[in-house]
């Protein structure tokens, strides 16, 4: 009994934090600095060079989370892009699942990263070039009266470089703690430096259990599902906020870990025959890829991770995939939402066809 719940929970609770959670907190602290100081300019090139604002806007989503997107969805919304930008933007976010994937196997990231710039800036420059948009709310108090001319790009106030321990939070605080005993340990286990041992498992367990407090402390509340955590300005945010997407990602890869162990140890299923299901593969990924926010992807890139999918299936997701940006565009523009969820299916469709083809 104790050796099945070790293989069963605690094993797959161990790995999501240790060999996800650990690698996701390592590269949120660098990157989420990296925005809040520099982000900015970015978005001030996404307001100015309009015709190559899909090339900018899928520029921006390309550092994992949700932030970038989330940014030109905002853009789109006060109408200082177009709608190509957007779909750009959604086509070539990966969300907090490319979290899941660059710890599993960082080069594949970067292909796959290299491949939804191309794909979400052509795509984004063709919806522009045939003329797709959809009809934008009017304000009631705008009614009859010209459009006011946007204003300047807002000069952001840049990141103080001290901080108050306590301005990120206990709960943080103490996942932070744990990252820093994991990563001592995780990373020769990764790197096939060291043999998984009790002290592993042990970490790993402690860890997934802080994410879990952290993420049910939380609400349970996506990580980046608004503008506000999109554009952190100092390094106490960036920790706070990062902790939490840390507790988010590790949460629903142990959702993912478990689940597969336990529909292994049930069925004896390995995942092996999954790639003989060609384009109901394709068609499965790109459809779930539809669902709104980044939970049921990084479960879904999960199962990747471990062996359960073909890569044209994960190409196929990875692009019609919306992550957190499509929640905050459902609330600005509702229609426009709709149409852009069922537009991204397309090239997610005929990309993973020709992954089939090829591979």
């Amino acid at each position: 009994m104790s050796v099945a719940l070790t293989e069963l929970l605690l094993r797959p609770l161990a790995d999501a934090f240790m060999q996800v959670g650990v690698f996701v907190a390592l590269m949120i602290a660098p990157f989420g600095w990296a925005r809040c100081r520099w982000g900015h300019r970015l978005d001030a090139a996404l307001e100015r060079r309009r015709a190559a604002a899909p090339l900018v806007a899928a520029a921006l989503t390309m550092p994992p989370g949700c932030g970038g997107a989330i940014v030109v969805m905002a853009a789109y919304g006060r109408g200082a892009v177009s709608f190509g930008s957007a779909i750009a933007a959604l086509v070539a976010t990966m969300g907090d699942a490319s979290w899941v994937l660059l710890a599993h196997d960082p080069w594949l990231t970067v292909q796959l990263k290299a491949l939804l710039l191309v794909v979400g800036a052509c795509t984004g420059w063709l919806v522009d070039a045939v003329g797709i948009a959809p009809r934008r709310r009017v304000p009631a108090a705008s009614a009859g009266r010209p459009a006011p001319r946007p204003a300047a790009p807002r000069v952001p106030v840049l990141p103080r470089p001290t901080f108050a321990l306590h301005d990120v939070g206990v709960l943080p605080v103490l996942l932070w703690l744990a990252i820093g005993g994991g990563a001592t340990v995780s990373l020769p286990v990764t790197f096939q430096l060291l043999d998984p041992a009790a002290l592993y498992l042990v970490l790993g367990v402690i860890g997934a259990s802080v994410a879990i407090v952290v993420f049910a402390r939380g609400g349970c509340k996506l990580a980046d599902d608004d503008e506000g955590s999109a554009g952190e300005t100092s390094f106490a945010a960036v920790l706070r906020h990062g902790g939490h997407e840390v507790a988010f990602v590790t949460v629903w890869v142990a959702v993912a870990y478990v689940a597969w162990a336990l529909v292994t140890h049930l069925t004896g299923f390995d995942g092996s025959t999954l790639p003989v299901l060609g384009l109901a593969g394709v068609v499965v990924g790109a459809l779930i890829g539809l669902v709104p926010g980044c939970a049921v992807q990084i479960v879904f890139v999960g199962m990747f991770a471990a062996g359960g999918m073909p890569l044209a299936t994960l190409v196929a997701n990875t692009i019609s995939q919306d992550g957190d940006a499509l929640l905050p565009l459902l609330a600005l523009e509702h229609r426009s939402a709709l149409v852009a969820t069922v537009l991204t299916t397309i090239p997610a469709l005929v990309v993973g066809l020709a992954f089939l083809v090829l591979t």
